[in-house]
């Protein structure tokens, strides 16, 4: 038997040729991708404004891949974990971030990771493949609507910080982001999307040559290639000198500055070295940083810094004029905080064993 194609997997005007081959009027075409888009609508006979034999025709020859969440919990932050079941069964996490002047989702584009940090719980798992575009928009889509329904506030942000790499899965990053920030898709402003990357040089200048509008962020955590080596084993091809280049490059051609994540780890990057490291990086690259608490995983090698260590870490950057943020860690107590993901969710980790 055929297998029926995913309709949104087709462009907009893919769609008018063939409605058009089938006789039916332009308009019709239009109001399939706004069903599909705007109102992400996971089922043909939800389409009330298309006549029955229409309705009836998109059943028999195509599907919508739509994904679900199969499970959902709560921190004592509000934050929100949800187990996203995909179509052929496989489960990513998204996350529901409120604070008090954002609500951020925080969601995955691949199932699994392949870069092996060793910091990380989504790290351990095998990479079984990548998301398409459907799947990482709906994600954004559920995690807008539990913001609506749980606590009336519209979704404000998005990360692409979830399971996996989204720079090795280019192609279908940018198209979700197209979907998301289109008119005719959930229409929210580039400025409010960041993609998070380990760090493939090519990939941050090929962004660069693309004129992406959104942010980007390079997750760091250490600011020379030894320790980088050790702890992120992809900077073995992307050396910091390349992904200095890189960088610089992206910001030639977007004119946006990049953020570095930077996970303190207790005595391991958090001296005042490995401070005026950062510092010095930072000055070559014109970032800014983003100092995240570390969030313990299973077997893990690393333990959290001591809040003096931290404070001496932050006040020699901000001392070289570096722009730094301390985040504190949500939803912990549900292990879905930064590296956590895929931890001790059982409805997520089952599917990797």
């Amino acid at each position: 038997m055929e297998v029926k194609k995913d309709i949104r997997a087709l462009t907009l005007q893919e769609i008018t040729d063939l409605l058009k081959a089938k006789g039916e009027a332009k308009f019709r075409a239009k109001q399939i991708y706004e069903w599909l888009w705007q109102k992400t609508a996971h089922n043909f006979d939800d389409m009330s404004n298309l006549s029955k034999p229409l309705r009836d025709w998109l059943n028999q020859t195509f599907v919508i891949n739509a994904v679900t969440i199969s499970d959902q919990q709560i921190s004592n932050d509000k934050t929100i974990k949800c187990a996203m079941k995909l179509h052929d069964g496989n489960v990513v996490e998204s996350v529901l971030i409120p604070t008090k002047t954002r609500m951020t989702a925080c969601i995955s584009s691949q199932v699994g990771c392949s870069l092996t940090c060793k910091f990380c719980a989504t790290g351990k798992l095998k990479r079984l493949r990548n998301l398409n575009a459907d799947e990482i928009y709906d994600q954004v889509a559920l995690v807008k609507n539990l913001a609506e329904t749980k606590y009336s506030q519209a979704l404000t942000n998005i990360v692409y910080m979830g399971m996996g790499e989204p720079l090795l899965n280019y192609a279908e990053t940018i198209r979700s982001v197209d979907r998301i920030t289109s008119p005719d898709g959930l229409n929210m402003s580039p400025s409010r999307i960041t993609v998070s990357t380990a760090g493939i040089a090519k990939m941050i200048m090929k962004l660069g040559d693309d004129g992406v509008k959104f942010n980007l962020a390079l997750s760091l955590h250490a600011a020379n290639d030894e320790k980088r080596n050790h702890i992120m084993p992809i900077n073995e091809s992307n050396s910091l000198d390349n992904l200095e280049e890189a960088l610089n490059y992206f910001y030639e051609k977007t004119g946006s500055r990049v953020t570095f994540e930077y996970i303190v780890f207790k005595d391991f990057n958090d001296g005042i070295q490995d401070a005026k490291e950062l510092a010095d990086f930072c000055r070559k690259t014109t970032a800014k940083v983003n100092i995240i608490e570390y969030n313990p995983i299973d077997d893990g090698e690393f333990k959290q810094t001591t809040p003096e260590r931290l404070d001496a870490f932050v006040k020699h950057l901000e001392g070289k004029g570096v722009i730094v943020n301390v985040r504190r860690s949500r939803g912990k107590d549900i292990d879905a905080a930064c590296g956590q993901l895929v931890n001790k969710n059982k409805s997520a980790s089952q599917v990797f064993k």
